[in-house]
């Protein structure tokens, strides 16, 4: 048992030497994004509107006021937030890249032209998904070394485990009159106990955010390997029969949409027009700001006749749990209390790496001086006459 758990420890440190930097960095970044939403609604008076009795300028006049900005720009998607809150359209520019064009829903102000390039927040989500890496390779980084963290957390377990009940009690909580060093062991093992359920969950949903394949396992595992027909379903746009005269599909899908899902108050519109096959798409989500309800709508980009309708309560059990994983990932599925919890989490977790290296650190000069004093001792032997 001891040559094991002496393996088990070895595999603990060295894991968290090739990881632990990268946790610091995707800890630290989800802390600050856990409430985004709440910093930038006290920060910036454009995200509010004035809820009026009128209903929303659609979606191609919402274009318009944005290609007035920006004449040259491609449309990437167009979002109504909430009744309380500006529409905003997605454009590319050329030399300029991409900005959200946020304006009023119902008389088409012009609220706020954000640089999302320059934006604190949106940085900060490129650094805890990609580490400002190109995508390919820095989605690689961050996705192994969370699982790398997911098998710290276990071996860490482990380890910590006492072995008497009488142990239990002790090793439950921190003993903040100890010295310096038995503290940092115990935010180490204690802490790290009490968050680890939380983290792993916060882990999971992360890499199915991250991973196409872990998404596939929780949907297969969640709906005990049955395909469900509907879901597998892949329309297209027939591009063989387009209409004389085109119109403007957008506006009837949204319109569609809205009249379908009325308890909706978050509409995304986008298609990939380029792409004759592709679709019009049009999510319907039940509360603002949150992604885990929602009705999605597929339509003929042409005709703008539907071809797939998911609502919500249709959903397999696999879908619902991956349609959950940003809101559960940030805490928000349930409410404050819920971000307060996914906050002191992520805190825990920077701090982890930091204080193990502490340990070992620790452990390392206590062995340099027992060397010391155990040569020093032995030459003394050695000596006396």
């Amino acid at each position: 048992m001891a040559r094991l758990k002496k393996t088990i420890l070895f595999i603990h440190r060295w894991l968290g030497f090739i990881s632990g930097l990268v946790v610091v960095i995707v800890s630290i970044t989800g802390c600050l994004f856990v409430f985004q939403d709440e910093i930038q609604d006290a920060l910036y008076s454009y995200r509010k509107v004035k809820v009026q009795h009128t209903p929303y300028l659609l979606p191609s006049q919402l274009k318009q006021i944005a290609l007035k900005q920006y004449p040259v720009a491609e449309t990437g998607f167009v979002a109504y937030y909430g009744a309380d809150r500006p529409a905003m359209v997605m454009v590319t520019v050329p030399k300029l890249g991409t900005r959200y064009i946020f304006i009023d829903p119902y008389n088409g102000r012009l609220l706020h032209d954000q640089n999302v390039g320059r934006d604190f927040f949106v940085i900060v989500e490129y650094i805890h998904l990609y580490l400002l890496l190109p995508p390919a390779i820095g989605r690689q980084i961050v996705g192994w070394s969370v699982i790398i963290f997911v098998v710290l957390m276990i071996t860490g377990i482990i380890l910590w485990w006492p072995k008497r009940k009488s142990d239990r009690k002790r090793s439950f909580t921190i003993k903040w009159a100890g010295r310096w060093r038995r503290i940092n062991y115990d935010l180490h093992n204690v802490l790290g106990f009490y968050a680890c359920s939380i983290a792993v969950i916060l882990a999971i949903t992360g890499l199915s955010i991250a991973f196409e394949w872990v998404s596939k396992g929780i949907k297969n595992t969640a709906n005990l390997g049955k395909i469900y027909a509907a879901e597998e379903q892949i329309p297209v746009s027939d591009s063989i029969n387009k209409p004389a005269v085109p119109i403007n599909t957008w506006d009837k899908s949204f319109l569609y949409a809205q009249n379908k899902s009325p308890q909706a108050h978050m509409f995304f519109i986008y298609t990939d027009s380029k792409k004759e096959a592709s679709t019009v798409e049009v999510i319907a989500y039940y509360q603002p700001m949150h992604y885990y309800k929602s009705d999605s709508y597929e339509f003929d980009q042409f005709t703008a006749k539907p071809l797939k309708i998911l609502m919500h309560q249709n959903k397999s059990p696999g879908l619902k749990m991956n349609s959950m994983n940003y809101d559960l990932h940030v805490g928000q599925l349930l409410g404050l209390t819920g971000k307060i919890i996914a906050f002191l989490t992520s805190l825990i977790c920077a701090s982890l790496p930091i204080t193990g290296f502490v340990i070992w650190w620790g452990k390392r000069k206590k062995s340099k001086v027992k060397a010391v004093v155990h040569r020093r001792t032995h030459k003394q032997l050695i000596l006396k006459p």
